[in-house]
């Protein structure tokens, strides 16, 4: 007897293993990667796309300078919309990242289809609101600007016109290549972001200047070869969902909108949504206060952020690749995974952001030069950017922090941190600084706001540690 019990023993212990074999090999590579080489094969494709990206809103705004100063100065006035609409886009994506990449983890795949599907319908949605804010609202928009010319004007309508009303490019090319990245086909995801910046990048001199027997549309040809490189960009991301992507389905057969779904999408999306928000409220915010001492004080503001942009877009890359793997882990009940991938992030982040300190402080002149800045605009810019490329060291270890928090449920913390470091700390600065008459004195309030937040993301990280960390099981 105690043999034949002994024997099925050893037969359940085969099967068990076999089972337990089985498993590993059918999970998601981010449950069982070494942890380096899994953060940096999932980020470094989006760190380089971004890089692109980056890129080509430089040589977008390089390319308007070589019109006229005013040209430079509408379409960084544009910015606030633009941020508004990448929000509501980015922060959608981020919530069905999230929501997705945790079902993976769980091996729920009614809920990754769910999640998939209804995450396309939100951004047809959103779409839509940008075709009418287009159509409506833009020219009240820039006669709120209060700018001293007319030209600036009527170069913004027209940019920030074509922006809004074609945005169907910019949501489906976000959303698609968040359903691939959801999955760890960053490189696919990759491929989509370097098609619409290349061909962003051809079609800007030929629509700007009229080069090749097109007609010269000067500002409007910036902004139209923007949108057609959104819009092949997002149509590739279809395709190689499509073809790829065996699993996630999206399907709208017999669809209905999932409230349930939904709200668990905005759950970590929406304060997502809002802190970018407040980035487009608090730029414009910033725009007015600059007017105030010259037309040229927010052209330097503009300026500014295309150049932080060849830095935060690779680290928001690193967040692209961060997120999912987080978020599957957690889901997957890996604890020691998802801490080192939080550690890794913080390190890559820091090395990345003392370069672009290092930049600011060191050949500012060579950077204003690429947007043909002279007299007043390299003064005020040089000095400026200074001032403003301390606060990136600090900003590396927020930003990590901020989306851990979303990756883990709690993207209410990362929405306060958002909203005390632009809109308690950043503009009240700012506007008491300005009452000096000293413009210089305005650029410290974003290293004084970095610092705030940085104190913020540190206690509210605490407190995730004790909430959630801590109790998740450590299933390696």
């Amino acid at each position: 007897m105690n043999e034949i019990e002994n024997e099925k023993n050893i037969k359940d212990d085969i099967a068990s293993e076999s089972i337990s074999g089985t498993e590993t090999r059918e999970e998601n590579k981010m449950g069982v990667l070494p942890m380096n080489k899994l953060l940096l094969g999932m980020s470094l494709p989006m760190m380089a796309s971004m890089l692109v990206q980056s890129l080509y809103n430089i040589v977008d705004s390089i390319f308007v300078a070589e019109l006229s100063e005013d040209a430079l100065t509408a379409v960084s006035l544009a910015f606030p919309v633009q941020v508004l609409c990448m929000a509501v886009g980015g922060g959608t994506a981020v919530g069905i990242n999230a929501v997705l990449s945790k079902a993976l983890g769980e091996k729920n795949k009614e809920a990754v289809n769910k999640s998939a599907t209804n995450g396309v319908f939100l951004m047809l949605v959103s779409s839509v609101l940008f075709f009418l804010i287009g159509l409506f609202l833009v020219k009240p928009f820039y006669a709120m600007q209060g700018t001293e010319s007319k030209a600036i004007a009527e170069y913004g309508v027209q940019y920030l016109t074509i922006v809004c009303c074609c945005s169907i490019g910019i949501f489906t090319q976000v959303t698609f290549e968040r359903l691939l990245q959801s999955t760890g086909k960053t490189v696919l995801s990759m491929v989509t972001q370097a098609i619409g910046a290349i061909i962003n990048l051809i079609l800007d001199p030929i629509m700007i200047f009229g080069l090749f027997g097109f007609p010269r549309l000067e500002v409007a040809g910036a902004a139209l070869a923007t949108v057609i490189g959104q819009v092949v960009a997002g149509s590739v991301a279809i395709f190689l969902n499509y073809k790829f992507n065996k699993e996630v389905t999206v399907s709208f057969k017999g669809f209905k909108p999932d409230l349930a779904m939904i709200g668990r999408i905005y759950s970590v999306g929406l304060p997502s949504i809002i802190m970018q928000s407040i980035g487009s409220v608090m730029n414009y915010c910033m725009n007015q206060i600059l007017l105030s001492f010259a037309d040229a004080a927010a052209t330097v503001f503009g300026i500014y952020y295309k150049l932080q942009s060849f830095f935060f877009m690779p680290v928001f890359g690193l967040n692209n690749g961060l997120v999912p793997v987080v978020a599957y882990n957690f889901g997957a009940g890996k604890r020691s995974r998802m801490i080192k991938a939080i550690k890794l992030g913080v390190l890559y982040a820091e090395i990345i952001f003392l370069l672009g300190m290092l930049s600011f402080m060191l050949i500012p002149d060579k950077l204003l030069l690429l947007f043909n800045a002279e007299g007043e605009l390299m003064d005020m810019g040089v000095i400026a950017l200074q001032i403003i490329g301390v606060h990136f060291p600090i900003a590396a270890y927020c930003i990590i922090i901020s989306s851990s928090f979303q990756a883990l449920g709690h993207g209410m913390y990362s929405m306060w941190v958002s909203i005390a470091r632009q809109l308690v700390v950043l503009l009240p600065v700012a506007y008491l600084f300005s009452l000096t008459g000293k413009l210089n004195l305005v650029w410290w309030a974003f290293p004084i706001a970095e610092v705030a937040s940085m104190i913020m993301c540190t206690l509210f990280l605490v407190l995730v540690y004790k909430k959630t960390i801590r109790n998740i099981p450590d299933n390696v």
